[in-house]
């Protein structure tokens, strides 16, 4: 393949133009926000869930502590009912009279042991109630801090993005300068070497692998017409010779 020199080193500037491209995508896809917002969106649906079971706990107690006043107010009523028959006088016989008087003691105990039903019922019922507050406050509080890092997030992936669209506009100026057949190879190379299609030669060194040219390739390239596209017998990218080749 031939191209002249002036398009291989233009296809050196689309190239520099890809690297640059590929580092801002890669900075956009490693922003630090990202993982910030996934760890703390994981926590957020900790705490919410927490949150949610702690509501249904206090929502649980506040069913169990209206059964338990129910309870505590029928055997009050009743214990009620038994004394005021205790205080008419119409009971006279004295077995029906022990019977109510023993009747009226176990209520009492009975009521006793419901009430302390109902205040531990209560107890668990406030400490869920705060332990509902406590995650509600914590909830809002990582939820604004998702809301900081979102907000951090895209402004900088609005710069990216505007840096991405001004090289790729460049980009597209300066490849359509560059001949198809030979833009087209070196679109190919790049998919198989992992982003560099083209590199310099610099130095007697190829600048996609790093390595030296042996002599024997050197001396091919040095003999080889200007126009001539030579490729790293290394890598088999293009190579571009310039100024700094030192053939």
């Amino acid at each position: 393949m031939n191209a002249e020199p002036a398009d291989q080193i233009r296809l050196l500037d689309v190239q520099d133009l890809d690297v640059r491209l590929q580092q801002l995508a890669y900075k956009r896809k490693s922003l630090p926000e990202h993982a910030e917002i996934e760890s703390l969106t994981r926590d957020l649906t900790q705490l919410r869930d927490l949150h949610v079971a702690a509501q249904t706990e206090e929502s649980d107690c506040a069913r169990e502590q209206v059964k338990a006043e129910q309870d505590v107010d029928q055997v009050r009523q009743r214990a009620a009912r038994d004394q005021k028959r205790l205080d008419s006088g119409a009971v006279s016989s004295p077995k029906d009279l022990e019977n109510l008087q023993r009747e009226i003691v176990s209520l009492a105990k009975r009521q006793g042991a419901l009430e302390d039903v109902v205040l531990e019922v209560m107890e668990r019922r406030e400490s869920a109630q705060e332990r509902a507050g406590e995650l509600a406050e914590r909830v809002t509080s990582v939820q604004a801090r998702i809301d900081d890092a979102t907000a951090r997030r895209d402004a900088a992936c609005a710069e990216i993005d505007g840096e991405t669209a001004t090289i790729t506009k460049e980009r597209g100026v300066i490849a359509v300068s560059v001949p198809a057949d030979l833009l087209k190879l070196y679109e190919k190379l790049r998919e198989q070497q992992g982003g560099i299609g083209a590199a310099k030669l610099y130095a007697r060194t190829c600048q996609g692998c790093r390595q030296e040219l042996a002599i024997t390739e050197l001396n091919e390239i040095r003999h080889a017409a200007p126009d001539t596209v030579v490729r790293c017998e290394n890598c088999r990218r293009i190579l571009v010779r310039t100024s700094e080749s030192g053939l």
